[in-house]
């Protein structure tokens, strides 16, 4: 058995039922905030194309992808991160979302049993710690807290640590802050990943839910680009159809970056069997294609911020995050106990920050915080946030 099955922890959302079990939520209709799967309409071209294109699961579709798709996404990279031109077969691979391609990836990367192969940020998606674990190494977690902006304190991080990473997990925008790392930040990880040959594995399916329109954030690609690397040695970037375009369902992303790690990955994945359908492949190319409905469904989540976070801040201290559709406000008791109050006496679901996180020396970064996912309607969120107010306005 792979020794690593042992160390991996219960799933937060397996952790949240094991604490409301035996709650009895007042008899109200209850909000869920806690899973980050976006509640907006997908767009209907995306479904059309799916049902034009049923009769291709008649094939086995390539590991590649369709070579119109990696087109689209390589043109679609070059727009949105302003990239000098892509070579779609060489820098791109589609996959079945950014998870199973986080997680494939330090399969790929890591020696297996090399002690420090792999460093990420915690609080961190959980695949992060998975990913490691499984290749056989305990993963070096960098805290995020609110002395760092909620960004990882990578200063703490030793040059032994560094000589020994491999894989360097980031999430930007992140999860759960929605704090944004600049450029210049993903700059100097670029440097330190070719002084130290490990790979940078940029977690970016936030990067298109963002408030100003002036002003999206800055993605591994486009900060290596900057340096003059336009071959982008020791960078791939992830990114997803689930957030960007509410197709969460459709288990459509894709990696980019660096050619040598594409193509070792692309052999990985020949061997691993996880190919995307041919009818998503369809879809996701148009979806890639267009950017009115991407542009539509940041009005609707800034809405929601625009409505919720006043409602919030009046009684919690509720940090504006950069990006994402995450809040990630203070509690004034325990995270647990707040959440669990906050159920029964509200019938509103959050998800305890320390389920999002590791104890370290420093402490858990994730502790007296919950994580507060704005996917539900406009109204729904408003009601919610009203809900968690007067609930505190009330006391403990």
């Amino acid at each position: 058995m792979n020794a690593g099955l042992d160390g991996l922890h219960p799933y937060p959302f397996e952790k949240l039922g094991h604490l409301f079990a035996g709650i009895s939520p007042p008899d109200t209709s209850i909000i869920p905030l806690t899973i980050g799967e976006p509640q907006h309409p997908p767009p209907e071209a995306v479904i059309e194309c799916l049902n034009q294109s049923s009769a291709l699961v008649a094939h086995y579709p390539a590991t590649a992808g369709n070579p119109t798709l990696r087109a689209a996404i390589a043109r679609w990279l070059e727009r949105r991160f302003h990239l000098p031109s892509l070579d779609a077969d060489r820098h791109v691979l589609p996959l079945n979302g950014t998870r199973e391609g986080l997680f494939a990836l330090a399969q790929t990367v890591v020696t297996h049993g090399r002690p420090g192969a792999v460093i990420c940020p915690n609080p961190f998606y959980q695949i992060y710690e998975g990913a490691a674990l499984l290749a056989g190494t305990e993963p070096i977690l960098v805290n995020c807290g609110a002395d760092t902006a909620f960004l990882p304190d990578f200063s703490s991080v030793s040059e032994d640590q560094w000589q020994a990473c491999q894989l360097l997990f980031i999430c930007t925008p992140g999860n759960p802050a929605g704090a944004v790392m600049s450029c210049d930040a993903l700059q100097q990880l670029i440097a330190l990943a070719h002084e130290h040959d490990f790979v940078i594995a940029s977690d970016e399916c936030y990067s298109e839910i963002y408030p100003d329109e002036a002003a999206p954030p800055a993605g591994l690609l486009e900060a290596a680009a900057a340096m003059g690397d336009s071959d982008y040695r020791h960078c791939l970037c992830f990114h997803s159809l689930s957030k960007r375009s509410n197709l969460p369902g459709l288990r459509s992303g894709f990696v980019s970056g660096d050619p040598l790690w594409i193509e070792r990955f692309r052999r990985y994945r020949t061997y691993h069997g996880c190919a995307m359908p041919p009818h998503h492949q369809a879809a996701s190319e148009w979806a890639w294609g267009d950017e009115t409905h991407v542009l539509e469904n940041r009005a609707l989540y800034r809405q929601k911020f625009e409505a919720v976070t006043p409602i919030l801040a009046s009684t919690l201290a509720t940090p504006t995050p950069d990006a994402g559709f995450y809040l990630w406000p203070e509690t004034p008791i325990d995270d647990e106990s707040f959440t669990q109050s906050l159920f029964e006496r509200a019938g509103v679901k959050v998800l305890p920050g320390r389920y999002l996180a590791r104890d370290t020396q420093q402490g858990n970064p994730g502790e007296h915080r919950v994580r507060l996912a704005l996917v539900a309607e406009l109204s729904q969120c408003v009601e919610a946030a009203e809900r968690i107010s007067h609930t505190v306005k009330r006391g403990w």
